[in-house]
């Protein structure tokens, strides 16, 4: 099933299934309605696509500029308020996270598929990150200068930058959502939030929460609905002073085209994540750390393993060990116990996974596990795939260059680290790579040589700290401002200087 964009009524008959069907609103200038499109879409369960999770809003360009105008006559007061009254509000908003975290979870794994542990945590981690957005805004101030006039003060003052458009993708909605919002709105702007069609309910939940927790009117907007629908003037309208965006590196550069020269802009983008394996290398940790990187949320994290250079003299132990462990996964709902690979987040996703797992077999990689939809059974109304791992992949091969986003393994030989390296920077991304080693002299010398935002040893590629920047190179990244930690911070400020004399 897909989404349909239309009129639909609050009862909806799905084959022989007929399901009460909540439908769910924009958010502007704080209050809950309808777009003025008169059009709705649904979002449904992707491990049983005959579960319908909710009926939302397929928004229209009347609605954003009506919403970008609230936030627009929103800022200054919002700017003048004091920054403890803005903490509280995501302190409360964080709090009523972590009372809902339980419901929100299973809701978020009902629209985008992950299990429903992951998606507790998610929830609780958006909560940490409003409250530490909420601590460390208070403390985000310019500095003072040293000069040689006695009777002079020169200082910097930070500043907020007004209407901030937040456009998220469907991965992480909620704690990428929240990464955004939070340092938005406690430096002071006023935002207009757009999350992906795929996830509505979870968005929804986000900004329910600030709402509850007081924040003004005006101040957060919220609207639903397709990108070709909205998306332009949300990048375009001149009250629009800054947009960060998550998603694909081809709608990030159509976002960061559109937009005007003084329009700052925050993309984080696509990435193809090498893992290398050195000779040395603990082989279990190696393949273990390769299977989460690679297989955790069905492969959809742009941070997962994509990946995997092994030295030659090891590559046939490393694989055994991987096909191994990747054997002992189980794929299903992520309601049942024991899951580790959900189904895809939507019918695209198959197809494209689908579609480069043909890729990998006609440039002549040999596909040495899994690789097919899965369809019978419990899997029939889902978008399941078994993860797939191909060896003899050559570097110049699609599946070793273009983002895939799914459960896809591409095992690379090299004979030496300069090899292995050089692969591993020869593509048009750079956001997150990985060693595994027992040297500490190789390790230390891989973090200088490797092209890429996160660098880590003996880790998986995916995964950030609340509290350290995050972000890619190349195509990865616009590579101006970096989201996450105190640094997440600058993108939604812009700096004064000040000479006073006396």
């Amino acid at each position: 099933m897909t989404q349909e964009w239309e009129i639909l009524t609050e009862s909806k008959v799905i084959g022989l299934i007929t399901t009460k069907v909540e439908t769910f609103n924009n958010y502007i200038n704080g209050e809950w309605k309808e777009s003025a499109s008169q059009k709705k879409f649904y979002s449904v369960n992707p491990a049983n696509t005959e579960d319908v999770v909710g009926v939302f809003q397929a928004s229209n360009e009347t609605d954003v500029k009506e919403a970008i105008e609230a936030a627009s006559k929103a800022f200054p007061g919002w700017a003048k308020t004091a920054p403890s009254k803005r903490a509280a509000i995501l302190n409360k908003a964080a709090a009523l996270l972590e009372e809902n975290a339980p419901t929100y979870a299973e809701e978020l794994t009902r629209e985008e598929g992950k299990h429903v542990s992951d998606a507790k945590n998610e929830v609780l981690r958006s909560a940490q990150t409003l409250r530490y957005y909420a601590v460390e805004g208070q403390s985000f101030t310019g500095e003072t200068f040293p000069n040689d006039d006695p009777n002079m003060r020169v200082s910097t003052e930070r500043e907020p930058l007004g209407v901030v458009s937040v456009i998220t993708p469907w991965n992480f909605p909620i704690s990428i959502a929240a990464r955004k919002i939070a340092p938005a709105l406690i430096t002071g702007n006023t935002v207009v939030f757009k999350p992906s069609s795929d996830t509505p309910l979870i968005a929804v939940r986000l900004v329910e929460a600030l709402h509850k927790a007081g924040i003004p009117k005006g101040v957060l907007n919220f609207v639903t609905g397709r990108a070709s629908d909205v998306g332009d003037l949300l990048v375009t309208h001149p009250a629009v002073k800054a947009v960060t965006f998550t998603g694909s590196t081809a709608a990030g550069e159509d976002i960061h085209s559109k937009s005007s020269f003084t329009t700052r802009t925050q993309m984080e983008l696509g990435g193809k994540n090498p893992l290398l394996v050195m000779e040395d290398a603990d082989l279990d940790l190696a393949a273990t750390l390769t299977v989460n990187g690679g297989f955790s949320l069905t492969g959809q994290a742009c941070t997962g393993t994509s990946r995997v250079i092994v030295m030659k003299e090891v590559k046939e132990a490393f694989v055994n060990k991987l096909i191994e462990k990747t054997s002992a996964l189980k794929i299903g709902s992520g309601f049942e116990e024991g899951v580790k690979i959900g189904p895809l987040a939507n019918e695209k996703q198959l197809k494209n996974v689908l579609k480069y797992i043909e890729f990998g077999k006609e440039d002549g990689a040999d596909l040495v596990y899994g690789g097919e939809q899965l369809t019978e059974a419990q899997y029939e109304k889902g978008y399941f795939v078994q993860p797939a791992i191909f060896t003899n992949v050559k570097p110049n091969h699609r599946i070793a260059r273009e983002e895939i986003f799914g459960p896809v393994i591409a095992v690379i030989e090299a004979d030496t680290y300069e090899e292995a390296i050089a692969v591993a920077n020869d593509v048009d991304y750079g956001l997150s790579a990985s060693i595994v080693t027992n040297n500490l002299k190789i390790a230390s010398q891989f973090t200088k040589d490797i092209h890429a935002g996160t660098v880590k040893v003996n880790r998986t590629t995916t995964g950030n700290l609340i509290n350290a920047p995050f972000g890619g190179l190349k195509q990865s990244s616009t590579a101006t401002f970096r989201e996450s930690g105190r640094v997440g911070l600058e993108f939604f400020t812009q700096v004064k200087t000040v000479y006073i004399g006396y």
